[in-house]
């Protein structure tokens, strides 16, 4: 069975200099001190073993409640890893291929049409603009890399995302049978595999999932990951017993703008969603990155082949240009994008630090991670800041960087 924690040890002894670790609660402390940052847990594993794991701050500021390091967090896009795991598993065991077109599992995907700006051309209309024909079938592989058309209506205002919004995909009240088919209703930004267009392809996975395994998602995720990686407190919902650990953003925005309204989860979901319906505490989402630096394995359980981890996390973009990226810190310069994941290309380009093969993602609440392969490390900071969150991920990732001695 797995343990419960991973090993802590001294930083010296895993390659950290020791104040430039203590830098880094630091200057987290000094965020919440200053108002700007409710609470947040912080965790960096090296070789196997644990350097810093702190909690600081609110759990719940307007409860006063403190952080704990077992504090529970809604962590969004960290769900996509996760199902992304959760498919190439099936992949592993022949029950789906990366060249499967989309409609294979779910029919309503066949036969899907790509809005473009009004030519006078012939085709249908929506909304004034143009519906032609997709150039070909979106696959499982065009899902997983975020190659498949889909967007998300929060990216932008054009026509495709306008639609999303009037169909109430934001929405969690709908089963996941009955959402994704909804979601298929709707037209492409874009042809498959024309463009990384960061979008709801993976809540289309979450969906692919089910109908292969025969399984509702949540149950597939607990059963096949949760249970024996040994992450006992994530899930779909937050049980009542653990209720009084979740962690909350504050009711305004510290810096004015409007705050962003987090999901409930004290409710079983209706929607499990796949691309950003998880919550977790920093040890388990440990846990699942640990497996990930062991290629597929953890405590004796493997789930995956090494080369299948290493597949999922090289870049699979080439030459597909990037849209919403740059900036907006979806996809930023010198990445492209693995199996679910942003992956590094080399040690330049990007504006914060990292080694090539580097990998990581974050959630919508402000919740981070990161694993480096070359280093043996892999950092998580959980917090519930929504509107700061890409400069708490840029200065968490920087000061980690900073403490690594050798």
């Amino acid at each position: 069975m797995p343990t419960d924690n991973l090993t802590s040890a001294s930083p010296e002894s895993l390659g950290f200099f020791p104040d430039r670790i203590a830098r880094i609660t630091a200057a987290l402390q000094d965020e919440i001190d200053r108002k700007r940052l409710p609470g947040a847990v912080a965790l960096i594993a090296r070789h196997g073993k644990i350097a810093l794991f702190e909690s600081l701050g609110w759990q719940d500021p307007a409860a006063q409640t403190p952080m704990a390091t077992d504090s529970v967090f809604r962590i969004y896009s960290m769900t996509k890893p996760i199902t992304s795991v959760a498919t190439m598993m099936l992949y592993e065991q022949g029950r789906l291929l990366l060249t499967d077109p989309v409609a294979k599992f779910i029919p309503e995907f066949a036969k899907q049409q790509v809005q473009v700006a009004e030519t006078g051309g012939g085709g249908g209309t929506v909304g004034g603009d143009t519906l032609r024909p997709a150039s070909r079938p979106s696959t499982i592989h065009d899902l997983l890399r975020h190659t498949a058309g889909l967007t998300y209506e929060f990216l932008g205002n054009g026509p495709v995302q306008r639609q999303y919004a009037q169909a109430r995909l934001g929405i969690r009240d709908r089963a996941n049978a009955e959402y994704v088919p909804a979601l298929a209703a709707m037209p492409l930004i874009n042809d498959p595999g024309a463009v990384w267009e960061y979008s709801r392809a993976t809540d289309v996975l979450g969906r692919i999932v089910e109908v292969v395994s025969g399984q509702a998602l949540g149950a597939y995720f607990q059963e096949h990951i949760f249970s024996p990686l040994g992450m006992r407190h994530t899930g779909f919902s937050v049980a009542p017993a653990l209720q009084r650990k979740l962690a909350e953003p504050f009711a305004k925005d510290p810096d004015g703008g409007l705050q962003m309204k987090v999901f409930d989860v004290k409710q079983p979901a209706a929607f499990e969603s796949a691309g950003g319906g998880l919550a977790s505490t920093t040890m388990d989402y440990a846990r699942f990155m640990q497996f990930m630096l062991n290629r597929g394995e953890l405590d004796g359980v493997r789930l995956l082949g090494p080369r299948t981890v290493d597949f999922m996390t090289t870049d699979h973009l080439g030459d597909i240009p990037v849209n919403s990226g740059g900036s907006s810190g979806l996809l930023i310069p010198g990445y492209g994008f693995g199996l679910g994941f942003a992956v590094r290309k080399s040690v330049g380009v990007a504006p914060v630090p990292g080694s090539a093969g580097m990998y990581y993602w974050g959630g919508l609440a402000g919740t981070t991670f990161f694993i480096d392969p070359a280093l043996n490390l892999c950092a998580t900071l959980m917090i519930q800041a929504p509107n700061q969150r890409e400069y708490y991920r840029h200065l968490f990732r920087d000061m980690v960087y900073a403490a690594v001695a050798d």
